[in-house]
């Protein structure tokens, strides 16, 4: 698919410098460095400022907002300046919505007293449709490599509490000597399709009229091609025949590669597994473009930033190739 990179996440060319990683001493040079900036995350929510929240904040190494930072990872270089990814989630806002952060969607914004004046940490699904891509890169890796080490702080082998080492990029386990590097998923997503009609699904708990494409997780010892048809199957019950890979998403919630594909539907009659889904159902292309244009009244869109809004809307440009 030629316009695949445009997808949000997608990509954006950042030198991420991994020659430098294991480099102590250019890494200590780089703290030191005042032209070195770090992006802030707390508890997975980004920093960012702008009317709109469209703009990642960078700030200097010696930032205030950064006293306390449990870690510091090296993300790569902007204009040959080193770039770092902080996490400050000891930090305790004075009041906060549990019942917002817990929610499928967390519209909850906290400013930090020592945070660059117009800021706020918000959820980056809320903003993934305004920022720019490199801005989209730099909050995935970091919220996604952060996120890593808030669940992984154990060694998996003997138990033992691991260290950070390479910049950021690994971990080290002192007890037994076992190495343990970035989870990421592997997902498939799926638009299939048959004739005019695609379809669509939704999971228990998601808002009222939202649908999206079927995705699952890829097991191990599977093909790409393979879950497409097993997940379409269990999900659904319906036969898939033809696989074409589309494009790929990292999606950082928590850890996931996205991995977008179109199916050929070989039947029409649906059964749902009650148990993965809570209903799917097929849409015809005219359905699915009242949806993206706000006049379909049994469903809304799939999130404009996601992959999936990304392929249906493709799918109806006819650009697919």
């Amino acid at each position: 698919m030629r316009l695949a990179e445009t997808v949000t996440f997608g990509g954006s060319g950042l030198d991420r410098a991994a020659h430098l990683r294991g480099d102590a001493d250019g890494l200590a040079k780089a703290r030191r460095d005042p032209d070195s900036r770090a992006v802030v995350i707390w508890r997975s929510k980004p920093l960012f400022e702008g009317e709109a929240r469209e703009t990642l904040v960078r700030v200097p190494l010696d930032h205030p907002v950064l006293i306390g930072a449990r870690e510091m990872i090296f993300l790569g270089r902007e204009g040959g300046a080193a770039l770092f990814g902080a996490d400050i989630s000891h930090w305790e806002p004075g009041e906060i919505d549990a019942e917002a952060l817990a929610a499928f969607f967390d519209p909850s914004e906290q400013v930090h007293p020592k945070a660059p004046k117009g800021s706020a940490f918000c959820e980056l699904r809320g903003v993934m449709s305004r920022i720019s891509p490199r801005d989209a890169e730099v909050a995935a890796t970091a919220k996604a490599i952060l996120s890593w080490h808030r669940s992984h702080r154990f060694c998996a082998k003997c138990g033992h509490e691991s260290e950070m080492i390479m910049a950021g990029w690994q971990r080290a386990c002192p007890g037994c000597g076992a190495q343990h590097f970035p989870r990421t998923d592997p997902v498939v997503i799926m638009l299939i399709t048959r004739g005019n009609k695609v379809l669509m699904g939704r999971s228990h708990g998601w808002p009222e009229g939202m649908y999206s494409l079927l995705a699952g997780f890829v097991e191990p010892g599977e093909a790409i091609e393979a879950a497409v048809r097993r997940e379409v199957e269990e999900e659904a019950a319906i036969r898939v025949g033809r696989v074409d890979y589309l494009a790929s998403q990292p999606w950082p919630y928590p850890s996931s590669l996205m991995i977008g594909c179109r199916g050929e539907a070989l039947s029409d009659e649906i059964t749902i597994d009650p148990v993965e889904i809570e209903t799917a159902q097929w849409f015809t292309r005219e359905e699915i473009a009242d949806a993206f244009s706000g006049q379909n009244p049994r469903m809304k869109p799939a999130r404009k930033g996601s992959i999936a809004h990304f392929l249906l809307w493709n799918w109806l440009a006819d650009r697919l190739d």
